[in-house]
Protein backbone atom coordinates (compact mmCIF):
# COMPACT_ATOMS: atom_id res chain seq x y z
CA UNK A 1 0.00 0.00 0.00
CA UNK A 2 1.09 3.24 -1.06
CA UNK A 3 2.04 5.77 1.54
CA UNK A 4 0.98 9.48 1.49
CA UNK A 5 3.94 11.13 0.52
CA UNK A 6 4.87 8.51 -2.29
CA UNK A 7 1.68 9.41 -3.54
CA UNK A 8 2.36 12.99 -3.31
CA UNK A 9 5.68 12.42 -4.81
CA UNK A 10 4.13 10.82 -7.79
CA UNK A 11 1.64 13.58 -8.55
CA UNK A 12 4.22 16.27 -8.32
CA UNK A 13 2.56 18.12 -5.59
CA UNK A 14 4.10 21.35 -5.58
CA UNK A 15 5.96 22.56 -2.08
CA UNK A 16 4.88 26.05 -2.23
CA UNK A 17 2.30 27.75 0.02
CA UNK A 18 2.19 24.60 1.92
CA UNK A 19 3.17 25.79 5.53
CA UNK A 20 1.10 25.72 8.78
CA UNK A 21 0.63 29.04 9.57
CA UNK A 22 2.08 30.70 13.46
CA UNK A 23 3.63 34.01 13.84
CA UNK A 24 5.18 32.78 17.04
CA UNK A 25 6.03 29.25 18.49
CA UNK A 26 5.60 27.88 22.05
CA UNK A 27 7.92 24.41 22.30
CA UNK A 28 7.38 22.52 25.11
CA UNK A 29 10.26 19.78 25.52
CA UNK A 30 8.28 16.60 26.29
CA UNK A 31 10.62 13.20 25.96
CA UNK A 32 8.75 10.27 25.73
CA UNK A 33 6.03 8.66 23.73
CA UNK A 34 3.00 11.13 21.78
CA UNK A 35 -0.17 10.11 20.58
CA UNK A 36 -1.77 11.55 17.22
CA UNK A 37 -3.19 14.71 19.27
CA UNK A 38 0.04 15.60 21.05
CA UNK A 39 -0.98 17.97 23.83
CA UNK A 40 -4.04 16.09 25.15
CA UNK A 41 -2.10 12.44 24.76
CA UNK A 42 1.24 12.67 26.19
CA UNK A 43 2.72 12.72 29.24
CA UNK A 44 2.09 16.74 29.66
CA UNK A 45 -0.46 16.74 31.29
CA UNK A 46 -3.40 16.61 29.30
CA UNK A 47 -5.56 19.09 30.84
CA UNK A 48 -2.50 21.86 30.45
CA UNK A 49 -2.70 21.05 26.93
CA UNK A 50 -6.27 21.62 26.61
CA UNK A 51 -5.94 25.19 28.46
CA UNK A 52 -2.73 25.84 25.86
CA UNK A 53 -4.53 25.43 23.09
CA UNK A 54 -7.98 27.49 24.32
CA UNK A 55 -5.75 29.68 25.93
CA UNK A 56 -3.49 30.66 22.64
CA UNK A 57 -6.60 30.33 19.86
CA UNK A 58 -6.62 33.61 17.74
CA UNK A 59 -3.69 35.16 18.98
CA UNK A 60 -1.13 33.92 16.37
CA UNK A 61 0.43 31.57 18.81
CA UNK A 62 1.26 27.75 18.34
CA UNK A 63 1.86 25.32 21.00
CA UNK A 64 3.95 22.29 20.17
CA UNK A 65 6.00 19.29 22.06
CA UNK A 66 9.64 18.92 20.92
CA UNK A 67 12.00 16.32 22.23
CA UNK A 68 15.66 15.06 21.09
CA UNK A 69 16.23 12.54 18.50
CA UNK A 70 17.03 9.24 20.12
CA UNK A 71 15.33 6.83 21.94
CA UNK A 72 12.08 7.98 24.15
CA UNK A 73 12.02 6.02 27.35
CA UNK A 74 8.80 5.75 28.57
CA UNK A 75 9.23 7.82 32.14
CA UNK A 76 5.82 10.09 33.34
CA UNK A 77 6.81 12.26 35.08
CA UNK A 78 10.92 12.20 35.21
CA UNK A 79 11.60 15.70 35.29
CA UNK A 80 10.26 18.21 37.38
CA UNK A 81 10.35 21.23 34.79
CA UNK A 82 10.74 21.60 31.00
CA UNK A 83 12.73 23.35 28.89
CA UNK A 84 10.57 25.82 26.47
CA UNK A 85 11.14 28.23 23.54
CA UNK A 86 9.46 30.80 22.55
CA UNK A 87 10.18 32.29 19.02
CA UNK A 88 8.40 34.66 16.25
CA UNK A 89 9.01 34.96 12.93
CA UNK A 90 8.33 38.47 11.36
CA UNK A 91 11.06 39.97 9.33
CA UNK A 92 13.11 42.18 10.67
CA UNK A 93 12.00 41.04 14.67
CA UNK A 94 12.41 37.04 14.48
CA UNK A 95 13.75 35.45 18.04
CA UNK A 96 14.29 32.89 20.04
CA UNK A 97 13.88 32.95 23.90
CA UNK A 98 14.44 30.31 26.00
CA UNK A 99 13.88 28.75 29.73
CA UNK A 100 15.64 25.73 30.96
CA UNK A 101 13.17 24.83 33.23
CA UNK A 102 9.44 25.91 33.60
CA UNK A 103 6.46 23.67 34.79
CA UNK A 104 3.64 23.72 31.82
CA UNK A 105 1.29 24.84 33.93
CA UNK A 106 3.19 27.94 34.50
CA UNK A 107 3.06 29.03 30.88
CA UNK A 108 -0.73 29.58 31.43
CA UNK A 109 0.65 32.75 32.72
CA UNK A 110 2.20 34.44 29.00
CA UNK A 111 0.21 36.91 27.50
CA UNK A 112 -0.48 35.17 24.53
CA UNK A 113 -1.70 38.50 22.50
CA UNK A 114 1.67 39.86 22.76
CA UNK A 115 3.64 37.13 22.05
CA UNK A 116 1.39 36.61 18.68
CA UNK A 117 2.11 40.24 17.95
CA UNK A 118 5.77 39.90 18.75
CA UNK A 119 6.15 41.20 22.05
CA UNK A 120 8.33 39.06 24.72
CA UNK A 121 8.65 41.62 26.88
CA UNK A 122 12.17 40.38 28.14
CA UNK A 123 10.25 37.56 29.23
CA UNK A 124 12.96 34.35 29.37
CA UNK A 125 16.43 34.28 27.99
CA UNK A 126 17.51 35.34 24.61
CA UNK A 127 18.20 31.74 22.58
CA UNK A 128 22.06 32.63 21.61
CA UNK A 129 23.03 29.07 19.46
CA UNK A 130 22.54 27.68 16.21
CA UNK A 131 18.53 28.24 14.86
CA UNK A 132 16.21 25.40 16.01
CA UNK A 133 16.22 23.02 13.65
CA UNK A 134 12.97 21.18 14.12
CA UNK A 135 11.74 17.67 12.57
CA UNK A 136 8.29 16.18 12.61
CA UNK A 137 8.88 12.83 13.64
CA UNK A 138 5.06 11.67 15.27
CA UNK A 139 4.22 8.75 14.16
CA UNK A 140 1.19 8.63 15.78
CA UNK A 141 0.01 10.94 13.78
CA UNK A 142 1.11 9.89 10.37
CA UNK A 143 3.74 6.92 9.75
CA UNK A 144 5.69 8.81 6.98
CA UNK A 145 6.48 11.61 9.73
CA UNK A 146 8.41 8.71 12.27
CA UNK A 147 9.61 6.38 8.90
CA UNK A 148 11.22 9.40 7.50
CA UNK A 149 11.71 12.43 9.99
CA UNK A 150 13.19 10.00 12.85
CA UNK A 151 16.27 8.87 10.73
CA UNK A 152 16.52 12.29 9.53
CA UNK A 153 16.65 13.81 12.82
CA UNK A 154 18.77 11.09 14.07
CA UNK A 155 21.27 11.64 10.91
CA UNK A 156 21.68 15.62 11.32
CA UNK A 157 22.42 15.39 15.53
CA UNK A 158 24.97 12.67 14.54
CA UNK A 159 26.97 15.16 12.08
CA UNK A 160 27.03 17.57 14.59
CA UNK A 161 23.69 19.57 14.92
CA UNK A 162 23.57 21.31 18.05
CA UNK A 163 19.88 22.25 17.63
CA UNK A 164 18.48 19.75 16.43
CA UNK A 165 14.77 18.90 17.92
CA UNK A 166 12.03 16.25 16.79
CA UNK A 167 8.57 17.96 16.95
CA UNK A 168 5.00 16.90 17.30
CA UNK A 169 3.25 18.53 14.18
CA UNK A 170 4.30 21.49 11.88
CA UNK A 171 1.10 20.03 8.47
CA UNK A 172 2.02 18.55 5.58
CA UNK A 173 2.89 14.39 6.59
CA UNK A 174 2.76 13.72 2.75
CA UNK A 175 5.89 16.16 2.46
CA UNK A 176 7.80 14.01 5.22
CA UNK A 177 10.49 14.33 5.61
CA UNK A 178 9.34 17.93 7.12
CA UNK A 179 11.46 20.50 8.27
CA UNK A 180 10.95 23.97 10.60
CA UNK A 181 13.76 26.31 10.83
CA UNK A 182 12.92 28.94 13.64
CA UNK A 183 13.68 31.90 14.51
CA UNK A 184 12.69 32.81 11.02
CA UNK A 185 9.93 30.29 10.27
CA UNK A 186 10.58 28.59 7.40
CA UNK A 187 9.35 25.40 6.40
CA UNK A 188 10.78 22.59 4.27
CA UNK A 189 9.57 19.29 2.65
CA UNK A 190 11.13 16.31 1.22
CA UNK A 191 14.15 17.21 3.01
CA UNK A 192 17.60 15.63 3.13
CA UNK A 193 20.44 16.18 5.46
CA UNK A 194 22.41 17.03 2.44
CA UNK A 195 19.60 19.75 1.87
CA UNK A 196 18.85 20.79 5.53
CA UNK A 197 22.20 21.42 5.76
CA UNK A 198 22.55 23.90 2.85
CA UNK A 199 19.64 25.52 4.09
CA UNK A 200 21.57 26.07 7.76
CA UNK A 201 24.84 27.31 6.01
CA UNK A 202 22.51 29.54 4.05
CA UNK A 203 20.73 31.04 6.95
CA UNK A 204 24.09 31.53 8.50
CA UNK A 205 24.90 33.72 5.98
CA UNK A 206 21.50 35.45 5.88
CA UNK A 207 20.50 33.89 2.92
CA UNK A 208 17.29 31.62 2.27
CA UNK A 209 17.51 28.14 -0.45
CA UNK A 210 13.97 27.70 -1.86
CA UNK A 211 14.21 24.73 -3.05
CA UNK A 212 12.23 22.19 -1.08
CA UNK A 213 10.67 25.59 0.57
CA UNK A 214 7.08 25.56 1.60
CA UNK A 215 6.84 28.80 2.75
CA UNK A 216 7.58 31.18 5.95
CA UNK A 217 4.42 30.41 8.83
CA UNK A 218 4.52 33.97 9.62
CA UNK A 219 2.55 34.51 6.46
CA UNK A 220 -0.95 32.91 5.56
CA UNK A 221 -0.57 30.41 2.70
CA UNK A 222 -1.79 33.33 0.10
CA UNK A 223 0.75 35.28 1.19
CA UNK A 224 3.59 32.37 1.48
CA UNK A 225 2.98 32.13 -1.91
CA UNK A 226 3.20 35.75 -3.09
CA UNK A 227 6.58 35.87 -1.33
CA UNK A 228 8.31 32.75 -3.34
CA UNK A 229 7.11 34.07 -6.13
CA UNK A 230 8.54 37.59 -5.88
CA UNK A 231 11.81 35.46 -5.16
CA UNK A 232 11.29 33.26 -8.01
CA UNK A 233 10.66 36.54 -9.89
CA UNK A 234 13.79 38.52 -8.57
CA UNK A 235 16.35 36.01 -7.66
CA UNK A 236 15.88 37.73 -3.97
CA UNK A 237 17.47 35.49 -1.74
CA UNK A 238 18.39 37.42 1.83
CA UNK A 239 16.62 36.23 4.44
CA UNK A 240 14.22 38.66 6.02
CA UNK A 241 14.50 41.29 3.03
CA UNK A 242 10.70 40.71 1.83
CA UNK A 243 7.36 41.08 3.83
CA UNK A 244 4.27 40.35 3.25
CA UNK A 245 2.59 44.09 3.93
CA UNK A 246 -1.00 43.73 2.98
CA UNK A 247 -3.58 40.75 3.01
CA UNK A 248 -5.32 39.12 -0.03
CA UNK A 249 -7.77 41.50 -1.57
CA UNK A 250 -9.50 42.38 -5.11
CA UNK A 251 -6.01 43.61 -6.72
CA UNK A 252 -3.51 40.86 -4.98
CA UNK A 253 -1.13 40.68 -2.33
CA UNK A 254 1.58 43.43 -1.48
CA UNK A 255 4.97 42.12 -1.22
CA UNK A 256 7.66 44.75 -0.21
CA UNK A 257 11.13 44.74 -0.01
CA UNK A 258 12.91 46.44 2.79
CA UNK A 259 14.40 48.71 0.01
CA UNK A 260 11.21 50.01 -1.18
CA UNK A 261 10.45 47.70 -4.27
CA UNK A 262 6.77 46.88 -3.84
CA UNK A 263 5.53 44.09 -6.33
CA UNK A 264 1.23 43.19 -6.53
CA UNK A 265 1.19 39.37 -6.55
CA UNK A 266 -2.57 37.69 -7.45
CA UNK A 267 -2.98 34.52 -6.08
CA UNK A 268 -6.02 31.94 -6.69
CA UNK A 269 -6.60 28.82 -4.68
CA UNK A 270 -6.75 25.82 -7.17
CA UNK A 271 -8.28 22.44 -6.81
CA UNK A 272 -7.49 21.14 -10.24
CA UNK A 273 -5.40 18.62 -8.87
CA UNK A 274 -5.77 14.57 -8.98
CA UNK A 275 -7.34 13.01 -5.97
CA UNK A 276 -4.64 12.50 -3.02
CA UNK A 277 -4.88 11.73 0.91
CA UNK A 278 -3.39 14.24 3.11
CA UNK A 279 -2.16 12.05 5.54
CA UNK A 280 -1.87 7.63 5.57
CA UNK A 281 -5.23 6.16 5.82
CA UNK A 282 -7.28 9.46 5.38
CA UNK A 283 -9.88 9.82 2.52
CA UNK A 284 -8.86 10.30 -1.52
CA UNK A 285 -9.82 14.20 -2.17
CA UNK A 286 -8.36 17.11 -4.34
CA UNK A 287 -5.69 18.84 -2.90
CA UNK A 288 -6.24 22.66 -2.75
CA UNK A 289 -3.13 24.28 -3.77
CA UNK A 290 -2.17 27.95 -4.35
CA UNK A 291 -1.61 29.30 -7.82
CA UNK A 292 0.40 32.49 -8.67
CA UNK A 293 -1.26 34.16 -11.35
CA UNK A 294 0.38 37.23 -11.83
CA UNK A 295 3.18 39.42 -9.76
CA UNK A 296 3.30 42.99 -10.94
CA UNK A 297 6.33 45.59 -10.20
CA UNK A 298 4.63 48.92 -8.11
CA UNK A 299 7.20 50.97 -7.28
CA UNK A 300 11.04 51.10 -8.08
CA UNK A 301 13.99 50.93 -4.95
CA UNK A 302 13.69 54.24 -3.13
CA UNK A 303 10.00 54.84 -4.45
CA UNK A 304 7.31 55.69 -1.69
CA UNK A 305 5.20 52.78 -1.96
CA UNK A 306 2.02 53.03 -4.21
Amino acid sequence: MSTCTTLSRALTEPLAATAGTARTWLLIEQPGPWGPDALVDSHLDPAVGRALEAATAGTGVRVALIRRPGRHADRPGAAAGHRAYLAHTLPGNAWVRVTERVRPEALLDLDFARLGAGLHDGRWEPHRGAPLTLVCTNGRRDRCCALLGRPLAAELVASGGSEVWEITHIGGHRFSPTLLVLPHGYAYGRMTAVGVKGVLAALDDGQLVTDGCRGRSAWDRPGQAAELAVREATGEQGLDALAVLADRGPDGIVVGHADGRRWRVTVAELTDGAPAPASCGALFEARPRMAVTGVVALTGAGQPPG
